[in-house]
């Protein structure tokens, strides 16, 4: 879901570098505020850059201009809000691109946006919504993983349906395209990562227990489980 160098038109690589900038800058100011509270927390944020940027990184070949992977948002999103992810997202796309030749600068917002931006709001919500029906905190996570990683592709989708419109359904027509090739590789990555996700965070609440209930991620309860 990286879309690549230059493959979006100018006004709608701008546009989503613009949409894109407010979230990263709150990111800052709210990741900053935390570490100057809880200093102890510097860590875990640490995992959480890590396994975004290890997972993002794992592309698979999909549709012209674009691919599939893992997002690795979830984890630090359920841990450090959805905010936090945005800035982290930033950076962890910013080195793919140089580094890597993964994704673009003049796609780096849009990239954002998909990525770093609705992944990690729709895993934080995902999460709560179904943690108040008192399901368990293992499939809560596996939920919020796997399908905020589900709507960043289908955000990418969006993105790429916006840019090149159908020439006879428009937009509806393009996303359906776009949309049907990527769950070829995404539905399966997805639940790969809602998998994984799972096993990080229940190590997490392992040796971590007493920060993640301070976070009001896990409970006494479930770490003695």
């Amino acid at each position: 879901m990286h879309i690549m160098e230059g493959f979006l038109p100018a006004t709608h690589a701008i546009g989503w570098s613009v949409a894109s900038t407010p979230f990263v800058a709150y990111g800052l100011y709210s990741i900053n505020k935390r570490i100057k509270e809880k200093p102890e927390q510097r860590m875990l944020l640490g995992v959480a850059a890590a396994f975004t940027f290890v997972l993002s990184a794992l592309k698979m070949p999909s549709v012209t201009g674009s691919s599939s992977h893992p997002t690795g948002t979830g984890l630090g999103a359920i841990l450090f809000g959805p905010a936090a992810m945005a800035p982290i997202g930033m950076v962890v796309l910013l080195f793919q691109a140089i580094l890597l030749a993964h994704g673009g600068l003049t796609t780096l917002g849009a990239n954002i946006f998909s990525m770093a931006i609705v992944g990690p709001f729709a895993a934080v919500t995902i999460f709560r919504l179904v943690r108040s029906t008192k399901l368990s905190f293992g499939p809560s996570v596996f939920l919020a993983a796997s399908l905020a990683d589900l709507l960043t592709y289908v955000t990418t989708s969006a993105q790429l349906a916006f840019a090149f419109p159908d020439p006879a359904g428009g937009f509806t027509a393009s996303f359906a395209k776009f949309a049907a090739v990527f769950a070829v590789t995404q539905i399966p990555l997805a639940i790969s990562e809602g998998l994984l996700t799972v096993v990080v965070m229940n190590a997490l609440a392992r040796f971590n227990a007493p920060e993640l209930q301070e976070m009001n991620v896990t409970t006494t309860l479930e770490v003695k489980a």
